[in-house]
């Protein structure tokens, strides 16, 4: 440092005028921008362990410096003091401009925990991606990711990073926060002719031996939101309704599960049913897609044998 020191007060010490002067003041506050900005990112390998972290800075910081290599220029060009103030507006606006998602992103990290939009070990859907939020930091939200490329409730095996800006740029789904349940159906095609009273009591009689104890817990947190927010008291018992189609008769069940536990349950339910069925001696059927051919045009064949 104090090298530098000496060379500045050396170069002071020459002549004022002309051209070469200047240029060469201009040359080296270029050279020492520049070399304190690579000392400084080259420091920061030891002392910032977060990769993430420390690639934000080190853009930030080599960012700084090409403003003030900028501002230095304009200024031994213009030699007026006037333009200073322009100048910084001018660079002020242009950081603005290049780090408006860094800005917007920590304004999103102040948010999620001002408002409480998820927390870590929440389930949530953030920009199209659903998973489990597994780490919050000042500018991204890392994901479990869960589905993905399948079509099921467990883990893909991928972490996914959005950035915080999300939040305020679509919803945010959020499937255990005050309500940690979600409502699901199954959809039971019943051939017709069958006994729809005991369809109907087959399905009812699985569904309360399964799902009694999720409707017991979702009835105790519905209260619990209904004092929160201004919502309708929603029925959380297993519901069943009917439907008549041109194929079939179809049996609707809707019903309150666990979030995490939703492809399982439903594998239950549809195990059971399907034992149940099979137990009623042909009493109750499972439906199937069927055709009803009603006309078809009269066709002659022709089975002369060929000469």
């Amino acid at each position: 440092m104090e090298v530098i020191q000496d060379l500045i007060g050396k170069l002071e010490a020459l002549p004022k005028d002309g051209l070469f002067h200047q240029f060469f003041q201009l040359i080296l506050w270029i050279v020492f921008i520049l070399v304190l900005s690579w000392l400084i990112r080259s420091g920061l390998n030891r002392t910032i362990t977060d990769n993430t972290l420390r690639y934000r800075v080190k853009k930030t910081i080599r960012l700084v410096s090409v403003v003030l290599v900028l501002l230095i220029v304009i200024l031994f060009f213009t030699g007026k003091g006037q333009y200073v103030s322009l100048v910084i507006g001018l660079a002020s606006a242009g950081l603005a401009f290049a780090l408006q998602e860094v800005i917007l992103s920590v304004a999103g990290w102040i948010s999620i925990f001002s408002s409480k939009i998820y927390k870590t070990g929440d389930r949530i859907e953030l920009n199209g991606v659903r998973g489990d939020v597994i780490d919050i930091s000042i500018t991204r939200t890392t994901l479990m990711e869960i589905g993905g490329w399948s079509n099921s409730d467990n883990y893909s095996g991928r972490i996914v990073q959005i950035s915080n800006s999300f939040v305020f740029k679509g919803p945010v789904s959020n499937y255990s926060t005050d309500f940690p349940f979600v409502w699901d159906e199954i959809v039971l095609p019943i051939a017709y002719g069958s006994d729809l009273a005991e369809a109907r009591g087959i399905v009812q009689d699985i569904a309360s031996g399964h799902l009694t104890e999720y409707a017991s817990y979702a009835h105790t947190h519905w209260k619990q939101m209904l004092s929160k927010y201004y919502i309708e008291n929603a029925n959380v018992e297993p519901t069943l309704s009917v439907k008549l189609t041109d194929n079939w008769i179809e049996l609707t069940l809707r019903y309150v599960v666990d979030y995490k536990k939703r492809r399982s349950s439903k594998t239950d339910l549809f195990t059971a049913i399907h034992e149940s069925i099979r137990a009623s001696n042909g009493r109750v059927k499972i439906a199937s897609a069927t055709i009803d051919i009603s006309g078809m045009p009269q066709v002659e064949v022709d089975l002369k044998e060929s000469k």
